[in-house]
């Protein structure tokens, strides 16, 4: 170990920047492709623009890919919440 470097810090924030700043966007690419795979079919008459379908495995890839992308950011959230109130002792008013 350095005296300048805590490498094993470092390997954990390469680490984690790696996944949340990279795993975490093609997740959600992932979850976008799948959604948009399968057969489609027009509504509403030869004159609409809406396009519906896709496959329903498609769908609940996409599905599971969102919920963690969310769940991921959900818990950063709490984490930013957590360090700016933390737990402390009670205070009684009188």
């Amino acid at each position: 170990m350095n005296a300048w470097i805590n490498f094993s810090a470092l390997w954990k924030i390469l680490v984690f920047g790696l996944i949340a700043g990279a795993g975490l966007p093609s997740l959600f690419a992932i979850g976008m492709v799948s959604l948009a795979r399968g057969p489609k079919t027009q509504t509403a008459g030869a004159d609409s623009d809406a396009v519906v379908g896709g496959s329903p495995v498609g769908t609940a890839i996409a599905a599971v890919c969102f919920l963690i992308v969310l769940a991921a950011i959900g818990w950063g959230i709490y984490e930013i919440y957590k360090i700016g109130h933390p737990a402390g002792p009670a205070v009684k008013s009188k």
